[in-house]
């Protein structure tokens, strides 16, 4: 229930109505909150301010009927714009980065300004009467109708600015490298083992029970698609209550076939259908990849974005070497962190469940492995990729993750020797390499 309810949040934020909706509703009380106003308070009193509209009936018609008319066309205007925005986005860095446009708060923020504009003035001018024997003008509300437009007027003009900064190609890669740190920070532990909640306790090898592979039964899918979410905490509720050990065969991100194996239950003979629906109910599915507790897919992102700016279409590698910049501080900031257990335990310290964990070495290739490959003959891009890869090798303090770094500086080093001709390019790489070896050398010590 608990990751149903998450993966349906995460869709409301990523859309365009829900926010606008919520202003509009706003903007429905509100009208009916001050038209009450202008009911109750006596009109000299109001009258007696400078800044309430003093009009006559005709007059505040006037007014709303053009505030109205001017926001649902401005609203127009601006979808017009996001759309634009949006293919551009899509053309220039990649379909997937179109979630963050539509993620985008300001944009919501200012599409629901309009609307609410415009239904505050519309549901105001109906209580305006011009009946002789029944006249009645809301001053207070088309004061504050007065208002609200001259407040959309400034946030049209914001949207204009924050439109053309953000299509910006080094506003979108460090938009998305700030995600990507958030998302080791929030579920990694810190260097001192914190938990921050999320993270699983950190016990390094339990052992499964020896007849686990012989034993245990195969849950399959009920539905396919790529995994966003896995209620970890249900999947260990369930095997205390059952007394079973579940391992888990995908990790967030992963596509799963629907009726192949997503979990093993040991032991066998306590599956039943209502075991297996349980388990089934622990894990969210998609049609697309989010970031919620998927950490590589902000780095692919980023990957997919570099790998653009190096196709000889577009041959821009100043966007690429930003690329590369954000995915090495992301990468810095993960080697100075726990990486979280993939083993729940209950209140007996017995083995419950394992899942897959999100490794170093997985997000380090996930970051450089395409990248390396389309930038085998880029000198510029190669040398950033070991001046980086160099930084991060200057913060790492385990073993395995150096091994990791020495391979992907190896990997770097063959390509440049096989794709780069000139040869004070190629030694400017090695040189480059060099300074890799060292900081690893430096770090182990």
């Amino acid at each position: 229930m608990k990751a149903t309810f998450l993966k349906y949040f995460d869709r409301l934020r990523s859309s365009f109505w829900f926010l606008p909706s919520l202003m509009a509703l706003g903007a429905l009380g509100f009208a009916f909150f001050t038209v009450w106003l202008d009911e109750t308070v006596t009109s000299e009193w109001l009258l007696s301010i400078d800044w309430i509209y003093g009009g006559g009936a005709e007059g505040a018609s006037a007014v709303l009927q053009t505030i109205a008319g001017s926001m649902i066309t401005t609203a127009g205007v601006v979808f017009s714009l996001t759309l634009v925005a949006l293919s551009l986005a899509s053309q220039q860095f990649g379909p997937r980065m179109l979630r963050n446009f539509m993620r985008d708060t300001t944009n919501q923020l200012v599409l629901g300004t309009f609307v609410a504009t415009f239904l505050y003035c519309l549901l105001v001018l109906r209580n305006v009467r011009r009946v002789e024997d029944a006249l009645f003008v809301p001053h207070l509300s088309v004061t504050f109708g007065v208002a609200l437009a001259l407040a959309s007027l400034w946030v049209l003009i914001y949207f204009i600015h924050h439109v053309s900064v953000s299509i910006q190609a080094d506003e979108i890669v460090a938009r998305v490298g700030k995600e990507l740190r958030e998302a080791i920070a929030r579920f990694f532990p810190d260097e001192r083992g914190d938990n921050d909640g999320q993270a699983l306790p950190s016990v390094e090898h339990p052992e499964l029970p020896e007849s686990f592979e012989r034993d245990s039964l195969g849950v399959v899918a009920a539905e396919d698609g790529y995994m966003h979410l896995i209620d970890d905490n249900a999947l260990q509720e369930l095997a205390e209550k059952t007394d079973t050990v579940i391992r888990v065969e995908h990790r967030p991100g992963q596509y799963v076939v629907a009726g192949t194996i997503l979990a093993r239950v040991w032991p066998a003979d306590r599956i039943e259908d209502a075991v297996s629906d349980r388990v089934n109910s622990a894990f969210v599915f998609g049609n697309q990849r989010t970031p919620g507790r998927d950490i590589e897919f902000s780095v692919q992102q980023l990957v997919e974005v570099a790998v653009r700016a190096l196709s000889p279409g577009i041959n821009d590698p100043f966007t690429a070497i930003a690329c590369i910049d954000r995915l090495g501080s992301a990468l810095y900031c993960a080697a100075h962190r726990v990486m979280p257990s993939a083993y729940r335990l209950d209140e007996h310290h017995r083995l419950r469940v394992v899942l897959q964990p999100i490794t170093f070495a997985g997000m380090v290739d996930a970051a450089f492995n395409q990248i390396r490959q389309n930038a085998a003959s880029s000198a510029a891009v190669t040398i950033r990729l070991l001046e980086v890869l160099a930084v991060v090798a200057a913060g790492t303090r385990r073993e395995r993750d150096r091994a990791v770094l020495r391979r992907h500086a190896d990997m770097v080093a063959r390509g440049a020797r096989a794709g780069i001709s000139e040869e004070n390019d190629l030694a400017a790489v090695i040189e480059r390499y060099d300074e890799v070896c060292n900081a690893l050398q430096e770090s182990a010590r």
